[in-house]
């Protein structure tokens, strides 16, 4: 009885897995039949390099690609050390209490919707980033990526918290025979054994902020130019995805839309292989 029970649960569980497996798969092939025209007679090189300029049949991508890693990147160091700042005052330096009020609101803040986060940004970071820089509209790099970092902070914290909260007690226990302050306990003895946790934090958060749309519509300025400084309006990937509005569905303008989507979806696979090495290196 036990046996068959635990066969029906075991393809219970396969066919939901297998079902994710084709329809990634079905999600590739469909971007890439749609991006193949694109990519004929070697012009591969050209679209991820070239200008996007239509009206001169240029359908380059290159510019929503640099402001894409702008964007992503810069929000990832700025959320780091606020993450790393509130996670270890959550799980080490706090006391019970306010640790447990902390661990709560970020938890709810992992539910408040994207859009949100929009909203505050124009009407309260814009401004004063365009009032303290005296340069430009502030629909820009740094105000994208300053939002992003707020919204991709509570993931980022939630897997910190999770890696020093694995920590064998027994580690914390010898430091603390040894006299050990918590700063101290958490800086020689929790964040060297959490370091997997650590990475892969820094990664999920890497692919989180290179895949959001919303952040980068409203915020980022939706410029197609190569950025140049961080006060600079660029367009993402993602935006560009949405703001394209071709009539024409055989045009190169709308089959150009689909290479952005298989550029995302190489970032995406680079973000998980990257995963699955740091997973590895933490189990040998």
């Amino acid at each position: 009885m036990n046996r068959q029970f635990e066969k029906t649960a075991e393809m219970v569980l396969f066919l939901p897995a297998l079902l994710s497996v084709i329809l990634t798969l079905a999600i590739f092939v469909f971007m890439l039949v749609f991006g193949l025209p694109l990519m004929k007679g070697g012009r591969f090189f050209e679209l991820i390099t070239g200008s996007w300029s239509p009206g001169h049949g240029m359908y380059g991508i290159q510019p929503m690609i640099m402001g894409t890693m702008a964007i992503a990147s810069l929000s990832v160091f700025f959320a780091f050390p606020l993450s790393m700042g509130c996670a270890s005052l959550i799980s080490v330096l706090a006391p019970r209490g306010f640790s447990t009020f902390l661990r709560h609101t970020v938890r709810l803040m992992t539910g408040v919707p994207t859009v949100i986060y929009g909203f505050v940004g124009i009407f309260l970071l814009v401004p004063i980033i365009r009032e303290l820089f005296q340069n430009g509209s502030g629909f820009c790099i740094l105000s994208a990526s300053l939002m992003l970092a707020l919204l991709i902070s509570p993931t980022m914290i939630l897997v910190f918290m999770e890696s020093f909260d694995r920590v064998p007690k027994s580690y914390l226990d010898a430091a603390d025979a040894l006299g050990g302050t918590p700063v101290q306990k958490l800086v020689y003895v929790i964040i060297p054994q959490a370091r997997q946790g650590i990475w892969m934090g820094v990664i999920l958060s890497m692919g989180r902020s290179l895949g959001d749309t919303l952040i980068a519509l409203m915020l980022a300025g939706n410029a197609i130019a190569t950025p140049g400084s961080v006060l600079d309006s660029v367009r993402t990937l993602t935006a560009h995805i949405a703001l394209v509005i071709a009539s024409d569905y055989e045009s190169l303008e709308f089959k150009s839309v689909f290479a952005c989507g298989l550029i995302l979806y190489g970032f995406n696979a680079l973000i998980i292989v990257m995963l699955r090495y740091v997973e590895s290196k933490g189990t040998q």
